[in-house]
């Protein structure tokens, strides 16, 4: 079993983060984006969405979705639970999890990869070269405030996401905010439940994976 990573994007983070958690290393292969690799033969014939994180199993399959790595990981290493211990708290887990990757990950994706320079045919990933639209970044920061101010209102009540434990939804949302900084959409500062939520999630040591 290896990883297909790269250090420079968010989606492999996260399940960088979680093995972390679980604490896993699994080997690695790194996929040079810059230098378009997801783009050689080799690699599509494993991922033809010519995305990473890509976990390939001693079979040989290829699991490309994020949220099918980490629950096969959470099969195999169900300690500490990341993903739920029962049936409502595996649905309860990945209902937020989609609402993060909708209203945060793709609207923060949206705004950054159509506006970017270098990314103008790069406005999605995958195999296909898409020409940015200008509107749909404005529209992604329109849809990153919204969502910054809904989780803020989540945590008002919760030490995490999903109540009082840290599990993948933490992990995805915590991700968003990093990679909103990085497209200069850094949360305001009055959302205080955030902060503070921010700061406990990035102290803790899986965060530096």
């Amino acid at each position: 079993m290896k990883l297909y990573d790269s250090p420079t994007a968010p989606s492999p983070r996260r399940v960088r983060i979680f093995l972390a958690e679980k604490g896993i290393t699994i080997p690695t292969v790194q996929v040079d984006l810059r230098a378009g690799e997801q783009f050689r033969p080799e690699f599509r014939a494993l991922n033809p969405q010519c995305t990473v994180p890509v976990l390939q199993l001693d079979s040989g399959a290829a699991i490309t979705d994020i949220i099918a790595i980490c629950r096969y990981i959470e099969e195999l290493h169900p300690d500490p639970a990341l993903m739920g211990r029962n049936a409502e708290e595996r649905a309860v887990i990945e209902c937020w999890v989609r609402r993060i990757e909708w209203d945060g990950i793709y609207a923060i994706q949206e705004a950054f990869r159509n506006n970017l320079p270098g990314l103008e045919q790069r406005a999605l990933p995958g195999p296909l070269p898409l020409a940015q639209i200008p509107a749909l970044a404005e529209r992604g920061r329109l849809r990153a405030a919204h969502y910054f101010a809904w989780l803020d209102a989540r945590l008002a009540d919760h030490p995490f996401v999903c109540g009082t434990a840290f599990t993948i939804a933490d992990i995805s949302a915590m991700v968003t905010v990093d990679f909103a900084i990085r497209a200069k959409l850094d949360p305001p500062d009055h959302l205080r439940h955030l902060g503070r939520w921010y700061d406990d999630v990035s102290r803790r040591p899986s965060a530096k994976a």
